[in-house]
């Protein structure tokens, strides 16, 4: 359990080694959304981080989320990060605001019908393999451009986005490749599209390769260990 605002001091020096890195490269922390991964945080680290100013948190596990979130009132966004079982959509569409772990046109249609069941628009994005690594969720990349173009076409979702993880490595290369992969498959996205302004998102880049993230054009980080402390590990 973090100290009485820990929490709040560690998003302050977070944001302000943020805002250098995204000065680095000419570019301004304003341009820049921090999703604060809360998964296996208690409620009362989430609200800590929401008075310093976090507005968007992340999980990974639908209960999880339901366990801390259902029932009370709050002042920031909730994004599912995390693979999302179709027996689980139902649940998913009551509780976030977006969900960027799509990551097949399957679940896309699933989340588009339960959507206008619950008769509301939801924010989706894509997840994207683009380490090509097995265990990993996501479409390959080459899937990307026109699965963008076939869930354009859906009714009840709005495709924001594009989102990966990078490869876990020390290797900065495989990192910067990774993440230029994505940026590229969004400006085709972009490009083939240009009438979808609500594409915008490029969700990419973590704790350890954040900085490397938004020198490759990241507009979305998702930040856990360095705003809450190391990982609460859940028996």
């Amino acid at each position: 359990m973090n100290g009485e605002g820990a929490v709040i001091r560690n998003c302050r020096e977070f944001l302000e080694k943020l805002g250098e890195a995204a000065k680095r490269c000419g570019r301004s922390i304003e341009d820049i959304t921090v999703v604060a991964v809360s998964k296996t945080r208690p409620l009362e680290d989430v609200l800590e981080a929401a008075t310093a100013g976090m507005k968007h948190f992340g999980e990974n596990r639908v209960q999880e989320a339901e366990r801390k979130y259902v029932g009370i009132s709050r002042n920031f966004r909730l994004h599912m990060i995390g693979h999302l079982q179709s027996n689980k959509v139902r649940d998913a569409v009551a509780l976030f605001d977006v969900i960027q772990s799509v990551d097949s046109l399957r679940l896309a249609e699933i989340l588009d019908r339960e959507f206008d069941q619950a008769e509301k628009t939801g924010e989706i994005m894509l997840e994207v393999n683009t380490s090509g690594e097995p265990q990993k969720y996501g479409f390959a990349p080459q899937e990307v451009v026109a699965a963008a173009g076939n869930i354009f076409e859906l009714t009840n979702v709005r495709l924001t986005g594009l989102m990966t993880v990078g490869p876990l490595t020390e290797d900065e290369a495989a990192i910067r490749d990774s993440f230029g992969e994505l940026r590229q498959l969004f400006d085709k996205v972009k490009a083939e599209h240009a009438g979808r302004e609500e594409f915008g998102s490029l969700s990419m880049g973590m704790s350890d390769d954040y900085e490397i993230a938004v020198e490759e054009g990241a507009t979305m980080i998702r930040v856990g260990r360095a705003l809450f402390g190391p990982r609460i590990t859940q028996g």
